[in-house]
């Protein structure tokens, strides 16, 4: 028993423990921050309390990824970049920081601020030129929702700067919003495309065959997302619409993606452990984006 234990320890991707221990760190520290919050929301409010955790999670995950596993990331900078290991080191601190600056709602206007800018830059220097050079379904989708992560950074920062009111804090809540509606409703319209995708941000992997009613799940999930990115463009019912999708985006998270997570990290292949917990930190992600519009003050 002792050997089979050691065994799988020593098959664990190093790459997939960090960024899994990076994750549940943030976890306890985002519990122990928002457990007031928790405490005081009712019903499905209890959902929205839980938003600075969707987002730390899978930004010290992501921050981890960039520390261990720098040499793969590499080829990600562009070669015109200098000092080009740098930059990976430094987006991995980055990332952490704003995880915790998230978590603890510290400094929040300026980690939402900085983060959602480096997500739009991202798409400029990154995934707009590969897209346009190759095509295809899966970068154009990693395009949107790469700006409704940086649109949801700015969505925070503005409500931390102000809200609603007059001010910069009402200009990045509208901008913000804009990234966060489009991609709900690409992704609403893909369900229906690829009915078998895994839901939420459906990009190449598929719902596994144990899950019932696959098609089904994807239909349901799309045409939530077509309706709330409407409410989100138009600024109609925003809080409301947000607060229901992203719950359940977040069931889809725990009740799919953690199982399929939990299997994958039983393969001892490094590449599936490492897809896995992307799979699972981007859609949470998304979902804390999507929760991100119900603190704004709209019906």
């Amino acid at each position: 028993m002792q050997t089979t234990i050691f065994a799988v320890f020593l098959a664990f991707s190093g790459t997939a423990l960090s960024m899994s221990a990076a994750g549940l760190t943030l976890l306890a520290i985002g519990l122990l921050a928002a457990k007031n919050d928790i405490a005081h929301a009712r019903g499905i409010d209890k959902i929205v309390a839980l938003t600075p955790l969707c987002f730390a999670i899978p930004l010290a995950a992501f921050g981890a990824e960039h520390l261990s596993s720098q040499r793969s990331l590499l080829a990600a900078v562009p070669p015109y970049m200098p000092w080009r290991m740098f930059w990976v080191y430094f987006v991995g601190f980055a990332l952490i920081a704003a995880s915790l600056s998230i978590a603890t709602k510290r400094q929040v206007r300026w980690s939402g601020l900085l983060f959602g800018a480096m997500m739009f830059l991202f798409v400029a220097m990154l995934h707009l030129p590969g897209a346009v050079t190759a095509g295809g379904r899966i970068p154009w989708t990693i395009i949107v929702r790469e700006m409704s992560f940086g649109g949801a950074g700015w969505v925070l920062a503005g409500l931390a700067m102000g809200g609603d009111r007059e001010g910069p804090g009402k200009v990045l809540i509208i901008v913000g919003r804009v990234p966060i509606a489009i991609a709900a409703i690409f992704f609403g319209v893909q369900h229906y495309l690829h009915p078998l995708a895994l839901p939420g941000v459906p990009l190449a992997k598929q719902m596994p065959p144990w899950i019932p009613v696959r098609g089904f799940i994807d239909y349901v999930t799309g045409a939530f997302l077509m309706v709330a990115g409407v409410c989100f463009l138009l600024a109609r019912k925003t809080r409301i619409a947000a607060t229901y999708l992203g719950a359940w985006i977040i069931l889809l998270v725990v009740l799919i993606y953690g199982p399929v997570l939990i299997g994958a990290l039983a393969d001892p292949s490094a590449g599936v452990q490492v897809e896995a917990v992307n799979y699972f930190a981007d859609t949470l992600l998304f979902g804390g984006a999507i929760l991100s519009l119900a603190g704004v003050n709209r019906k």
